[in-house]
């Protein structure tokens, strides 16, 4: 019965995987096709990767697109950082019930559909004259507030008796903060590096509203224009969505342990 139960589990974990896979293996068939076979449903590989890279460089500045967003991943990833485990790391070691207010009101924060937010921070990002800069992309980002409570769950498994102790031998509070509380927490670090690494590269709505030059768009806006057109080339846009896929997969596959130590709450 056991045998006939493992089986089946195999069974169905083998067609979860397919079904999973199915769409890049798909992606990658039809970047190697012409639009024409792509619309027909060929799923086998073709001989156009060439020609179909070299129309959607043509196209679109790809590889300008690309840089904007390799930019704006690393500062945004990088300051947010920073900001939300300062932030996770104060509503801890330094309660009270003001930071309990502002706790709650950042966990409302994030009830609220983006839609509900795009005018506002569109008026202000205008009154400000940052629209059409990467400010108006980075600021927004920094300070996220899922970042903010998931280092501040986090901070809850950081041992007190290693603060005192650091107290005790004479070190400030930045101090026990750079030097103590990052490096232990190295593993919530990459997991919510990867969190703001893909939310950032993966952004589209905004950075549409936000920036209005072409030499500033981001990848997923130079990616959209390219299957704009009234009849536009499938195998082209394969090739840009192929590009603008394979830094988040690299990222991830990168940093999947610490990933998966950063999510369970180790503290090392």
């Amino acid at each position: 019965m056991n045998k006939v139960s493992g089986i089946f589990k195999h069974l169905f974990l083998i067609i979860v995987s397919l079904v999973s896979i199915f769409p890049f293996y798909w992606m990658l068939v039809s970047a190697t096709n012409d639009s024409k076979d792509i619309t027909m449903g060929k799923l086998t590989f073709g001989s156009s990767l060439m020609k179909n890279v070299k129309n959607a460089f043509e196209t679109a500045d790809l590889w300008g697109a690309f840089l904007n967003s390799t930019i704006l991943a690393v500062i945004i990833v990088v300051i947010s950082l920073v900001i939300c485990s300062l932030a996770g790391y104060a509503f801890v070691i330094y309660p009270s019930k003001g930071k309990d207010i502002l706790f709650m009101v950042l966990i409302a924060s994030m009830m609220v559909p983006f839609a509900a937010k795009i005018i506002p921070m569109f008026r202000m990002f205008s009154e400000m004259k940052l629209l059409n800069s990467y400010w108006a992309i980075i600021l927004p980002a920094i300070g996220a507030p899922f970042l903010i409570f998931f280092f501040k769950q986090n901070t809850h498994a950081f041992p007190q008796e290693t603060i005192q102790a650091a107290r005790v031998d004479g070190l400030n509070e930045l101090q026990i903060f750079i030097r103590i509380f990052m490096p232990m927490m190295k593993s919530t670090y990459a997991a919510a590096g990867i969190f703001s690494f893909m939310a950032s590269w993966n952004n589209y709505m905004w950075p549409l509203i936000a920036l209005q030059s072409n030499s500033k768009f981001t990848l997923p806006l130079t990616v959209s224009n390219l299957a704009a057109g009234f009849t536009p080339d499938y195998g082209m846009v394969m090739v840009g969505i192929i590009i603008s896929t394979v830094p988040t997969i690299l990222v991830f596959f990168l940093l999947q342990n610490a990933f998966v130590e950063g999510m369970v709450g180790s503290v090392k």
